[in-house]
């Protein structure tokens, strides 16, 4: 019985943070985040610190709303992990150098250069949708989101019978 709650709960979790990431990520960032949240210095970790902040609130509400809808009371303590571990990651992958090294380590510069796009005449983006730095980020959110799920599951699972 313990193994399928916990796989029910991974895959209510897992479901939830995939599903709610596009909002969170997409609607419920601020035109000025969006845009100033890789810029360098103070002005930059305040608009990456805001999204990761609204992105947060809102997995909360999500993962809490479905997972009591379904019959889980899951630990507050197992719940701030997993949201932890999103939170956390998802600032340092906004802040887009640490993405863009880790990008260039695993061989990816080839990738960045080539997928840009043209949005303007005689400006070509190498961020934003449709461009590989989107998709590695977006890559990078979704695999973390399975670590969150697990780490909350485990966490509000290993003491139950």
């Amino acid at each position: 019985m313990k193994t399928i709650r916990a796989l029910a709960l991974f895959g209510a979790l897992q479901a939830t943070f995939a599903d709610l990431h596009p909002l969170c990520d997409q609607w419920m960032q601020s035109n000025a985040d969006a845009a100033g949240k890789g810029r360098p210095g103070p002005e930059g970790r305040m608009h990456c610190a805001r999204h990761v902040a609204t992105y947060t609130a809102t997995q909360t509400v999500g993962a809490v709303a479905v997972t009591r809808v379904l019959g889980f009371r899951v630990p507050w303590l197992a719940l701030a992990a997993g949201m932890g571990i999103n939170a956390v990651t998802h600032y340092v992958i906004d802040r887009r150098s640490p993405l863009l090294a880790v990008a260039r380590l695993a061989g990816k510069s080839g990738y960045l250069e080539h997928a840009t796009v043209q949005r303007r005449e005689g400006v070509v983006d190498s961020a934003g949708p449709g461009t590989a730095l989107t998709e590695l980020d977006q890559a990078a959110h979704r695999v973390i989101g399975v670590l969150a799920s697990l780490t909350t599951t485990w966490l509000a699972t290993r003491g139950s019978r």
